[in-house]
């Protein structure tokens, strides 16, 4: 999936000139945490937090302190030539940058304009769609060798009981050479198809209730 799916593309945005009066009163209205910074056609130039103002804020020590710093310019406080991405990234790419940078959101930018923004949000949201759990389903876990074919044997086996497979995740197991793979099935009773997994000698990890051992 590519970006431009997800992004937020009406956008609240403000100048450099604005003030961080401005802003808070923007992001309190809009419940929103982060605001781009935009020149001329929409061009970027920064981009401002919900943090960086509270960060401000409280290092006043009195209201008239408080006052005066919330006319501060937003160009004083605002993250210059801050990280972007196109709306053409990949969906993983986008996450592992959030990773890295430990950032909060992205503004996505196309021919040197601002067309969106996307935030750690928008890509918790999307993974928890992407793995079907909204959806009425149950859960597999299985400790699998890491070799090749075993991934086809268990959805054979799924596919005989014709359930419908939503989403396949893999991560690594603390035993060596192994790994769980995690399935997300449209099917509200696995019992059936967890009890010919364990006849092929798969290692079911979850569910694993005592009605469902052999």
């Amino acid at each position: 999936m590519i970006v431009e799916k997800i992004m937020k593309k009406d956008l609240f945005t403000l100048t450099p000139d604005h003030t961080l009066r401005d802003a808070n009163k923007l992001m309190r209205e809009n419940k929103i945490r982060h605001l781009p910074i935009v020149i001329n056609d929409d061009e970027l130039v920064g981009l401002v937090a919900q943090r960086d103002i509270k960060n401000t804020i409280t290092r006043l020590l009195n209201e008239d302190q408080e006052n005066m710093i919330l006319e501060t310019p937003i160009r004083d406080i605002m993250i210059k030539n801050p990280l972007v991405g196109h709306p053409l990234d990949v969906i993983e790419e986008m996450a592992l940058i959030f990773y890295e940078h430990k950032i909060g959101c992205l503004p996505i930018v196309s021919q040197h304009q601002l067309v969106g923004i996307i935030t750690d949000t928008d890509l918790l949201y999307n993974y928890i769609e992407l793995t079907g759990a909204t959806k009425p389903s149950s859960r597999l876990d299985i400790r699998i060798k890491d070799e090749a074919g075993v991934l086809f044997n268990i959805t054979k086996i799924i596919s005989a009981h014709n359930a419908n497979i939503l989403s396949i995740l893999l991560h690594p197991d603390e035993k060596p050479q192994y790994q769980v793979i995690s399935i997300r099935l449209k099917s509200m009773n696995p019992l059936p198809i967890i009890q010919d997994l364990r006849k092929e000698g798969f290692d079911v990890l979850w569910p694993n209730m005592p009605s469902m051992k052999q």
